[in-house]
């Protein structure tokens, strides 16, 4: 922890210190998480640290500093500790009663938008499902201005901090949360077929969750992480009512884990009315995302 001492604790020198406690600790990236939670504490943009090299934080700085940074030390991420994280280019709220979102998403997001542009339409309607802080949805309205994105979220919680993303980024006009179970609160805007069904449902396998880092298992919320015994349990929920919800020769896409291809390729070909079933691949060439269409 950062000691307390007649040191005088500079921008720089806190950085440095903080950098290789954290090294230590195991908390990758480090030099990038100590600049953000000196640059959260002292409420300027992190890239003023580097012109505020010899500032001097006041006390009461440095407490509230020392006491994230031993947070952190104990694998609290970062993102929660700030209430900040970028996703597609745009900075969301985000706090423990949502996943913090990951750039493995970012393909997801990138193939919608390809998806929606080379089948323009007037107003194209999008489906978000598990939509947590809202980044998927806000992410495909920002970047296709003619798109209306309806959101669906089962917390409460979590449905909250994705309307106050949507209000922060001035997208709650083209963006509609909505609290429920997959596609239940659809029925009660009557009858609205979709393009295109987007989501980055639970996958991760229920035996898996205890072995998960300490940073994903003890902070994030485990409703938005288990998948079932196989990880697919939603995405099978997801397939069974798609049709019904898809405009003909419609496209959806979930997020996958990078190992879960073949189970989830296998697992589609159950539902006759999706077809075209393929694989999509991460920038690390992980398999991410299974896209399908409605026949």
């Amino acid at each position: 922890m950062l000691p307390v001492s007649d040191t005088v604790w500079t921008v720089q020198r806190l950085i440095e210190w903080t950098t290789q406690f954290l090294t230590r600790k195991g908390i990758d990236p480090a030099r990038l998480s100590a600049e953000l939670l000196l640059a959260h504490v002292l409420a300027i943009p992190r890239i003023k640290l580097y012109t505020d090299f010899e500032r001097v934080p006041s006390p009461d700085d440095l407490t509230r500093f020392r006491e994230l940074v031993r947070r952190a030390g104990e694998q609290e991420p970062v993102a929660y500790l700030t209430g900040r994280a970028h996703f597609f280019n745009l900075e969301f709220e985000v706090n423990r009663d949502v996943l913090i979102p990951r750039p493995d998403t970012e393909v997801l997001v990138e193939n919608v938008i390809r998806l929606v542009r080379s089948h323009p339409e007037s107003n194209p309607q999008i489906l978000d499902l598990c939509t947590g802080s809202g980044c998927v949805s806000a992410a495909i309205a920002a970047n296709i201005k003619t798109a209306q994105v309806t959101a669906v979220e089962i917390s409460p919680k979590a449905a909250t901090v994705a309307q106050n993303n949507m209000k922060k980024l001035k997208l709650e006009d083209r963006v509609e949360i909505l609290e429920g179970d997959l596609y239940a609160p659809l029925s009660k805007k009557g009858t609205r077929l979709f393009s295109v069904i987007a989501g980055n449902p639970p996958y991760i396998r229920s035996g898996q969750i205890a072995s998960l880092d300490r940073s994903v298992r003890d902070y994030e919320p485990a409703a938005a992480l288990d998948g079932g015994a196989d990880g697919l349990d939603i995405h099978r929920r997801i397939w069974a009512d798609a049709a019904a919800h898809l405009v003909e020769g419609g496209h959806i896409l979930l997020e996958i884990a990078f190992d879960q291809a073949e189970a989830a390729l296998n697992a589609i070909s159950g539902y006759p009315s999706l077809t075209e079933a393929r694989i999509l691949k991460d920038y690390g060439g992980r398999d991410r995302v299974i896209a399908a269409r409605r026949k």
